[in-house]
């Protein structure tokens, strides 16, 4: 197992296995990270033929495995956004909650 270190957060520092068990925990995590960078950094494990496809998809496009994870989640979070705002206009309309 390989040992935790520890992050650095603007006003107070945890190792990354008690941040991973707090917000496993379902715990708000904000306190430990440094907003004003406006980063995290998230370690993801994938099955190899994951990184084989997203490798070969980087490829195609010319970008970083990392760039086009970044963009694929972007993408989804604005379709998901998108979907949220229509959905609650559709409610707003219907006069149902």
């Amino acid at each position: 197992m390989k040992k935790s270190k520890p992050i650095k957060a603007a006003s107070k520092k945890i190792t990354s296995d008690e941040l991973d068990a707090r917000f496993d925990a379902g715990k708000s995590i904000l306190e430990y990270a440094d907003l004003d960078t406006g980063t995290f950094r998230v370690n993801v494990d994938f099955p190899a033929w994951t990184v084989t496809g997203l490798d070969k998809e980087a490829t195609r496009l010319g970008i970083s495995r990392q760039a086009l994870i970044k963009i694929w989640i972007a993408e989804k979070l604005d379709h998901t956004h998108d979907r949220d705002r229509d959905r609650d206009r559709e409610l707003k309309k219907t006069g149902t909650d």
